[in-house]
């Protein structure tokens, strides 16, 4: 311990955000939704499926974890144009999170990339630096 305080985050003033449901973060180039074995639980039940149909349908592995599958494209296979996400309620952490992910926080500069991508970032619901950190803890890294 050095007994210098902690620098302080440049969001220390906290940053907006509303999800629009618009899709830009679920659709696009290929990538990966991690889950877990809770976030698979809870999405097969907000389907009506069991964890192991769940999965058998929806799931991949990707060397030691998990992820959804895509569409062909890279689109999420939970988004529907017209309808949007369609296991909302339940959707997992990573996408719970978003826009507040470490790389997107990372620098004025990168945030101002997000905003520029997610109509909903800068905008509508205002977040605490506590909050926006504490939403960094969560994802899957």
């Amino acid at each position: 311990m050095s007994g210098r305080p902690a620098r302080e985050p440049w969001f220390k003033d906290g940053l907006s955000f509303t999800c629009t449901r618009c899709g830009a973060c679920c659709t696009g180039a290929p990538g990966y939704v991690w889950v877990d074995a809770d976030e698979v639980a809870a999405l097969a039940a907000h389907r009506g499926e069991t964890p192991d149909e769940f999965s058998l349908k929806f799931v991949r592995k990707v060397g030691r974890r998990y992820s959804l599958i895509e569409r062909p494209g890279g689109d999420c296979i939970f988004w529907e144009r017209g309808t949007g996400c369609t296991v909302y309620e339940a959707r997992p952490v990573q996408c719970r999170t978003w826009p507040f992910w470490p790389e997107n926080v990372e620098s004025p500069e990168d945030w101002e990339h997000v905003t520029q991508i997610c109509p909903g970032s800068g905008k509508g619901r205002h977040y605490s630096a506590d909050e926006i950190i504490e939403s960094i803890g969560k994802v899957h890294t």
